[in-house]
């Protein structure tokens, strides 16, 4: 008769490498902004299309989000990307990306909008906090362009909000004349996020001038609400024009180029996964820290600018 220790041992699943990681503390190491040396934007890409996999597929390892990362993250806060994303309960980015406290440095408004105080922000997140990668993410199905798109009746400060989507819809429109309302959707979410790019690029002179010195780079991308998958469209299409361009304080940038370019490249899922992601820089140089400047604001009450 075997002892009971030994039954009892047989009984105990096998754990392989993997899992005993988890057990012994991966959930507490560093993220990538915590790193000995600043993390650059293809490593910050990397991290969230990794992350986003596990998503997708039900495997998340939850990192960071534990008694000691709240410590940690309580000294101050570095996180290695900045996220634009709409307010849609739906894709909270952290868990999309499957990232922990600290890790990711988050705008939300309706529409995923790039106006006054969603651009301050971001310039925050990454002339102040450093983040090499800044992501513009719109999402299947997304209310305010829907709204646009059908015409539909808002209230409120709402008209104010989504008439940064308008020349998003009306590109996508003039693109493709010839498909339905409901056909005409998912084209225009996609123009809407390089709308915002095209925005953010057009109107900050911070922004403009990390990209062109390599020390910040700026993608869109589009969330799946029932597959959980992030699909990357890569770097605004116009992006050397728009770098090029005088500072914007009003108005919006020009979205049919990006219309354009994206149906050209219909058909190429490496250059949507990553490959335009790749083309603007060769390499991201570590950051230098920035100056602080003080928080934009609104040019009228509501919503500045416009």
């Amino acid at each position: 008769m075997k002892p009971a220790y030994e039954e009892e041992r047989r009984k105990t699943p096998k754990r392989n490498p993997r899992h005993w990681l988890v057990l012994v503390g991966v959930a507490t190491l560093p993220a990538l902004g915590w790193a000995a040396d600043a993390p650059t934007a293809d490593q910050a890409l990397k991290e969230l299309q990794k992350g986003n996999a596990r998503f997708a597929r039900g495997k998340m390892l939850q990192l960071r989000r534990d008694q000691a990362r709240r410590e940690v993250t309580a000294k101050g806060q570095h996180p290695f990307v900045t996220v634009l994303t709409c307010s849609d309960s739906r894709l909270p980015p952290e868990i999309v990306f499957d990232q922990g406290l600290g890790d990711v440095f988050t705008v939300r408004v309706a529409g995923n909008v790039a106006d006054v105080d969603e651009i301050g922000t971001i310039e925050y997140g990454v002339g102040h906090l450093n983040t090499p990668l800044c992501v513009v993410l719109g999402h299947t199905g997304c209310g305010a362009v829907t709204a646009v798109v059908k015409g539909a009746e808002v209230h409120g400060h709402i008209p104010a909000l989504v008439d940064n989507v308008v020349p998003a819809v009306e590109a996508a429109r003039h693109q493709h004349p010839d498909l339905s309302v409901d056909q005409l959707i998912p084209a225009a979410i996609e123009a809407n996020v390089f709308q915002a790019i095209g925005d953010i690029l057009s109107r900050s002179e911070e922004v403009r001038h990390l990209v062109i010195s390599g020390k910040l780079r700026v993608l869109g991308a589009v969330y799946d609400i029932q597959t959980g998958r992030v699909r990357w469209l890569g770097v605004h299409p116009g992006q050397a024009a728009l770098l090029t361009s005088s500072p914007a304080s009003h108005g919006h940038a020009e979205a049919m180029p990006a219309v354009e370019a994206k149906h050209e490249a219909a058909g190429k899922p490496e250059a949507a996964e990553h490959g335009q992601a790749a083309q603007h820089e060769a390499a991201v140089h570590k950051e230098e820290p920035a100056k602080e400047k003080p928080p934009a604001k609104k040019a009228e009450p509501g919503h500045g600018g416009h």
